[in-house]
């Protein structure tokens, strides 16, 4: 696993109203980056993005959510997710969700570091990297 951050993902109550609040502070969301109740804001090579809490919940597979965020780990291939979520299990991290194909048309895994912070590794077709795995500039 490449030692990078591409995706912080906060669980709000209400996506409208927290985006209001980033946008209020000057920032300014990527509108084709974002869906429906799915809002990012580009940070220069790590996302922000703003997810309904009831979303998350169910797919961490109606698990409980250890907090209000969810570490995303983005990689270049749709096989670099299996192969990253093995090398955590061997490592010690706890299943919560098993690689499978996500609705909004990725592919991706979740798990738990030894304190039960949820990693979610994800290959997203709708995203280009760069080459050193940063999140490519949005819009």
């Amino acid at each position: 696993m490449d030692q990078r951050l591409t995706f912080i993902t906060l669980a709000v109550e209400d996506v409208s109203a927290s985006r209001a609040f980033y946008e209020a502070l000057g920032w300014t969301a990527s509108e084709s980056a974002s869906q429906g109740d799915f809002v990012i804001f580009d940070l220069g090579g790590v996302g922000l993005s703003l997810y309904p809490r009831a979303a998350m919940a169910s797919e961490v597979a109606g698990g409980p959510l250890p907090g209000r965020a969810a570490i995303a780990h983005n990689v270049a291939e749709r096989d670099d997710v299996d192969a990253v979520y093995a090398l955590a299990l061997e490592a010690g991290a706890a299943r919560v969700r098993d690689p499978a194909e996500q609705f909004w048309g990725g592919y991706s895994a979740m798990f738990a570091d030894p304190d039960g912070h949820y990693w979610e590794i994800g290959w997203n077709p709708h995203l280009a990297l760069e080459s050193d795995g940063s999140l490519a500039p949005l819009d």
